[in-house]
């Protein structure tokens, strides 16, 4: 029996149809949109710092938002979260269609980034629900492949419309995109997108046991260091690119053009092939030969004197990226149980992000400092590095059954934070000597304390100055009577 069509996975699973439409319609207007902010921005101003500021104001708020409000993704309806982020965005693009201040167009990217914060983990905390967990890795891999083809061709057609147009045309294009999306995930039913009931113990205590899931669970714990890592070098190659096409390679804007189109093929290439991939190798195998992948690629690019011999060094990098961004979604998804892998994914996205962030302005100095090739070898190295980590810190994820291995390790953070909530003394009595508190609990305490003195004070009764001044009087009269 021939095994199952791929692409089949749409007609044999609906609800996940619907969900890959939304995903690509909105991805390929987003990255439309993406080119016509920086042009608009660029338009505006003429400055790169007011570029940078764009750039920053999109991915900082997710940073924000995963790291404050993950467990949202957990407690509200995922399906509505996704519905109104994508609504906010239809409003947010069509404002923009309006504003040409450029301290008006970054706060609305900010906001964009606000909505898109809460919506990407949405999606991918609620994929193990549409489908069949054998299906899982493939839906993965389609879902970031078709993400891949949208930064590839959302570019190419927004440089044809600004050429003939404003960018007015991208953002309208982009809101169509959104609304689109937010009816087709609409009509997903509710309890699809989710299979276990979140539990709670307040909101700042939500955030901690977040952060204290992702420390606890090894395979939450090795994508975060492993990818941060990595990422290091990403943020390396990205800042650096533009100067080794340039300037070391002597290629001009065409070249830097070519190495781009180049990333964009890589990626898809292995987007797609990770499924079949993880099947035959396995997951542990899968994740730090791509990581390797990278660093080969991106060593054999960096020691190319042309563009020639480049770009099949740069394909092969890309590959491998994305081939390990399928594993970093298999390791959340199975790493975490469902009432809890919404605030997993956001937390570590939000992680990631900051280190991205961070990052970037560092290697810009080093781009300066030592020169764009200096550069890319430092971040193939930094790949190898990070495969290095990534075999260590994946060593408990060994045998023929690693689904298992990774569900069993969620169940096990997950009743390790079970067992330390069933311990927590209340918040008015110290905790036992034995059993001190945390940093995090301390902080989450403290917040949840400072918000019900809160609620507590919106509740009570406003009162007159009449009867204040009736109060005291009272008390005084109560006091004279029992004077001696």
């Amino acid at each position: 029996m021939a095994p199952p069509s791929r692409l089949g996975l749409l007609r044999r699973s609906p609800d996940f149809g619907l969900l890959f439409l939304a995903t690509a319609g909105s991805a390929f207007g987003t990255y439309v949109a993406a080119i016509a902010l920086v042009v608009h921005v660029k338009e505006q101003t003429g400055s790169g710092l007011w570029v940078a500021a764009l750039l920053i104001a999109e991915f900082a708020p997710i940073v924000v938002i995963g790291l404050l409000f993950g467990p949202l993704v957990d407690r509200l309806s995922r399906r509505w979260l996704m519905v109104v982020s994508d609504g906010v965005r239809v409003a947010l693009f069509v404002a923009l269609i309006f504003v040409h201040d450029p301290v008006a167009i970054v706060a609305v990217a900010a906001l964009v980034g606000i909505a898109t914060g809460f919506f990407r983990p949405a999606v991918y905390a609620g994929l193990p629900n549409l489908v069949d967990d054998e299906e899982l890795t493939n839906a993965n891999s389609l879902l970031q492949t078709v993400e891949t083809l949208a930064w590839m061709i959302g570019p190419i057609l927004a440089g044809l419309l600004l050429t003939v147009t404003s960018p007015s045309i991208p953002y309208a294009l982009n809101a169509v995109t959104f609304l689109v999306s937010a009816y087709l995930i609409y009509r997903i039913p509710e309890g699809r997108l989710r299979s276990q009931e979140s539990l709670t113990a307040g909101h700042w205590r939500d955030v901690a046991d977040g952060l204290r899931l992702v420390a606890l669970a090894p395979p939450l714990r090795a994508v975060l260091v492993v990818w941060s890592a990595v990422l290091v070098g990403s943020a390396a190659v990205n800042v650096a690119e533009v100067f080794f096409a340039q300037d070391v390679l002597r290629a001009g804007d065409v070249g830097f053009g070519v190495i781009v189109g180049a990333s964009g093929v890589g990626l898809a290439i292995g987007s797609y092939l990770a499924a079949p991939a993880i099947g035959r190798v396995g997951l542990r195998r899968h994740y730090v030969g791509s990581i390797a992948l990278m660093g080969f690629g991106w060593a054999g690019a960096a020691f190319s004197t042309s563009i020639y011999a480049a770009v099949p060094f740069v394909v092969a990098a890309t590959i491998g990226n994305g081939a390990a961004i399928v594993a970093n979604q298999l390791f959340v998804q199975r790493g975490a149980s469902d009432r809890y892998r919404g605030r997993a994914l956001a937390t570590i996205m939000s992680a990631n992000y900051a280190v991205l962030g961070v990052a970037m302005a560092l290697a810009g100095f080093a781009t300066d400092a030592y020169g764009a090739r200096a550069v890319w070898i430092a971040s193939a190295a930094i790949f190898f590095g990070a495969s290095l980590v990534a075999l260590a810190m994946t060593r408990w994820l060994r045998g023929a059954r690693e689904e298992r291995l990774l569900e069993t390790y969620a169940e096990a953070a997950e009743a390790s934070l079970a067992r330390r909530g069933e311990r927590r003394a209340p918040r008015s009595l110290p905790l036992a000597e034995d059993e001190p508190a945390s940093g995090l609990e301390r902080i989450a305490a403290l917040l949840e304390e400072i918000e019900e003195r809160r609620e507590a004070e919106s509740r009570r009764p406003a009162q007159t100055a009449t009867q204040r001044l009736s109060q005291t009087g009272a008390a005084g009269s109560v006091e004279a009577g029992i004077e001696p």
